[in-house]
C-alpha cells in the first residue's frame, strides 16, 4: 500500500521536468507551465467519475487501473522528447494520478478500519514525498552524466520510475484486500456534485485547491526564482525543488506524530503561519539563505494541509466516502489554475508575480482554520 503512495509521488516530477522541457525546446514560462497545468487538469474531469467507478468495481481494482495508466505515461518519454510526446505523457500521468489519488486514500481507510486516518494519510504523504524529492536528483544526475547506452539524459528518471511502477502494480495485484460491499444505491453523478452543497465539503475542496496550487507552484517556480535572483544554472537551481520536497518529507514524517498529540486545528495554524512567512521571504528575498529558508518553510508548512483537509471532509460524511474522495481529489485541479496564472504573472512581473498568486492561496487557508474542530 505504501509503495502505491510512492507511485503517487511520480506526479511531482512535472515541476522539474517542465523546466528541462522548457530549456530543451526553448519555451516561454507561460507555455512551459502548460505541462504541470495539463497534468492537474485531468483531476477536474476524472475525479468524480472515479469515485463512482469505485462503487462498481471496488477500490483495489481502481488503484490497479491507475497504476497501469501511470506506467504507460512513464514509458512514453523513453521514446523521445518532442512537444507532442511530452504532452501525451503528462496527460496520461495526470489521468493515472487522478484515478490513484481518488481511490488509494479510501482504500487505506478500508485497510485501517477507522482510527487515526489523518495520521495514516500523512504517513502515506511522507512515502509519496520520497518519490517527489528524488525526481530532481535523478533528473540532474541524468542531465550531468553521460549515458550513451540509453541517451535519456534527464529523462532517465522516467525509466527508473517506470520500473518501480511496474513492480508496484504486480505487488498490489497479488495482495489480498477484503472490501465491504456498498450499502444501498450508489450515488449518481449529479448526487455526487450536490455534496458540494455541504459547507465543510465545499470549503475543504477549496482548501485542497490552494494546497496543490502552492505545491505545484513552488515545485515549478522555486528554481526559476534562484535563476532570476542568484543567476544560477538550471542544474544548480534544481536543488530548490529537492529542498522543497525534503522539507515536505520531514513535515509528513513528523506530522504523522504531531497529528496524534496535537489538536488538528493547532497544527494547521502552525502550518499556515509557516507558509505565510515563506511567501514574504520569496517575495522580497535576494540572498541564498533567505530563499532557501523560504522554500524550507513552505515545504514543511504545506506538507500536511492535504491530509487535514481530506480527513476533515471524509469524516464529515462517512457514508459517502467514495463520493467525497472524488470531490476532494477534483480539488487538485488547483494544480492547473495556479501554474497558468503564475506563468502569466511571471512573464509580466518576474517571479515575484508568481509568488503573489501563491500568497492568495495561503490567505484562503487562514480562513479555513475556523472550520477545524477545536476539541
Amino acid at each position: 500500500m505504501m509503495l502505491c503512495f510512492f507511485c503517487m509521488g511520480f506526479v511531482d516530477l512535472v515541476g522539474i521536468a517542465s523546466n528541462y522541457v522548457k530549456e530543451d525546446l526553448g519555451l516561454t514560462d507561460s507555455v512551459a507551465n502548460v505541462f504541470p497545468s495539463l497534468v492537474f487538469f485531468w483531476f477536474l474531469i476524472f475525479s468524480v467519475p472515479t469515485g463512482m467507478l469505485m462503487n462498481k468495481i471496488g477500490r483495489k481494482k481502481t488503484v490497479l487501473l491507475s497504476l497501469v495508466v501511470t506506467v504507460l505515461a512513464l514509458m512514453l518519454p523513453l521514446f523521445g522528447e518532442n512537444f507532442a510526446i511530452m504532452l501525451c505523457a503528462f496527460s496520461l500521468l495526470g489521468i493515472g494520478n487522478a484515478l490513484m489519488q481518488t481511490s488509494l486514500n479510501p482504500l487505506v481507510s478500508t485497510v485501517m478500519g477507522g482510527g487515526n486516518l489523518a495520521s495514516t494519510l500523512t504517513f502515506g504523504q511522507f512515502i509519496k514525498a520520497i518519490a517527489s524529492f528524488s525526481a530532481p536528483y535523478l533528473a540532474t544526475w541524468g542531465a550531468t552524466q553521460v549515458i550513451p547506452e540509453f541517451g535519456l539524459n534527464w529523462r532517465v528518471l522516467f525509466a527508473i520510475f517506470f520500473v518501480v511502477g511496474t513492480l508496484s502494480t504486480l505487488w498490489l495485484a497479488v495482495t489480498p484486500i477484503e472490501e465491504q460491499p456498498i450499502e444501498g444505491r450508489p450515488s449518481t453523478f449529479v448526487e455526487c456534485f450536490k455534496l458540494l452543497g455541504t459547507p465543510i465539503v465545499l470549503l475543504s475542496f477549496f482548501g485542497i485547491m490552494c494546497h496543490v496550487g502552492i505545491d505545484v507552484g513552488t515545485n515549478t517556480t522555486a528554481p526559476k526564482i534562484l535563476m532570476e535572483r542568484l543567476q544560477m544554472s538550471l542544474n544548480d537551481a534544481a536543488f530548490a525543488t529537492s529542498l522543497y520536497f525534503i522539507f515536505r518529507t520531514i513535515g509528513c514524517l513528523t506530522g504523522s506524530f504531531f497529528l496524534r498529540v496535537l489538536k488538528m486545528r493547532t497544527f494547521f495554524i502552525i502550518s499556515v503561519v509557516m507558509m505565510a512567512l515563506s511567501m514574504l521571504l520569496l517575495f522580497v528575498g535576494t540572498d541564498k539563505w533567505e530563499l532557501y529558508l523560504a522554500i524550507a518553510l513552505v515545504g514543511y508548512g504545506n506538507s500536511n494541509v492535504f491530509s487535514m483537509c481530506f480527513a476533515t471532509a471524509l469524516q464529515s460524511m462517512p457514508e459517502k466516502q467514495n463520493e467525497v474522495s472524488g470531490l476532494m481529489i477534483m480539488g487538485l485541479f488547483g494544480g492547473t489554475i495556479f501554474p497558468l496564472l503564475m506563468g502569466f504573472a511571471s512573464d509580466g512581473f518576474g517571479q515575484a508575480g508568481a509568488v503573489l498568486v501563491m500568497a492568495v492561496g495561503v490567505l484562503y487557508l487562514f480562513t479555513y482554520i475556523k472550520q477545524l474542530k477545536t476539541e
